[in-house]
């Protein structure tokens, strides 16, 4: 009766290491995770509440394992930065016809509420399903609202908060959560480029002509300046010499030597210019 007994347990416990690792009738969600169990026989979805230890029944429960955390889509230029290898750039026309290429990246995770219709919907592969087409064609409708130069400087945060109310309201029914939408980088055609290239170098050239004819304009005034006090300095001379001729030599002599006190004017004459200055202050 023992050994029988023995026998039994054994094969019972043979017979649960089977079913365990053979028929999967249990699953281990790990944190951060939820899984979705499906029912064959009935065509019902349950979703695991936390992670733990759960049972399923053999051959019946089929389940699937959601990774609940936020993660990040990124859509770049960039050879190895993107999720998709190589030139993952994302390229728009804005409202004035000029080509865009944009790197973006988009933090997602599932609706942990309505997982069981997510899966019902999409399934696991839901980011090629609806994100990345979402985000494509999101990207491309708002950006065609403006013009290049907005995009290239001015309203760039606008345009990512633009994009990012879309893509939550598009992702929320199909039960996606967006928590944040990053435009990380514009570049233009080669033509636009230039085109700002040359704005910036006709700038900068304006700025100094602009410096150059403030320049031009203060020396003008300084001459102007300059000749009214010239001119007022000539009419007082004039006034002076009107008043006293003999002026005009003293004036002269002066040129040739300021310490010159006396000159011979002729043979019978000496100006002697102590007398003449002693004469202009009586």
């Amino acid at each position: 009766m023992t050994k029988n007994i023995g026998k039994t347990i054994l094969i019972a416990l043979i017979v649960i290491f089977v079913l365990i690792f053979m028929f999967k009738i249990y699953i281990i969600v790990d944190p951060g995770e939820k899984a979705v169990i499906f029912n064959k026989a009935t065509g019902n979805l349950r979703v695991t509440p936390n992670e733990g230890f759960y049972f399923l029944i053999p051959l019946i429960e089929q389940p699937t394992v959601y990774d609940m955390r936020a993660r990040t889509y990124t859509m770049s230029i960039a050879q190895l930065e993107g999720e998709v290898k190589g030139d993952d750039s994302l390229q728009a026309l804005t409202a004035d016809g000029q080509t865009v290429l944009l790197d973006i990246s988009v933090r997602y995770h599932p609706d942990g509420d309505n997982l069981d219709k997510l899966h019902r919907r999409l399934g696991v592969d839901y980011v090629n399903k609806v994100l990345r087409p979402q985000v494509r064609s999101t990207v491309r409708m708002i950006v065609s609202e403006y013009p290049v130069l907005d995009v290239y400087s001015g309203k760039r945060m606008l345009i990512q908060s633009a994009i990012e109310n879309a893509l939550r309201d598009s992702f929320k029914k199909n039960y996606i959560i967006c928590e944040e939408v990053l435009l990380r980088n514009v570049q233009f055609s080669n033509e636009f480029q230039q085109a700002i290239e040359n704005k910036q170098i006709a700038q900068q050239e304006a700025q100094r002509m602009k410096y150059v004819l403030e320049r031009q304009e203060l020396e003008k005034t300084r001459k102007i300046i300059e000749a009214t006090g010239e001119a007022e300095s000539l009419r007082l001379k004039g006034k002076a010499l009107a008043d006293n001729p003999l002026l005009i030599q003293y004036e002269y002599v002066k040129l040739l030597s300021p310490n010159i006190q006396a000159i011979i004017t002729d043979q019978n004459a000496i100006f002697n210019f102590s007398d003449f200055i002693k004469g202009l202050k009586k």
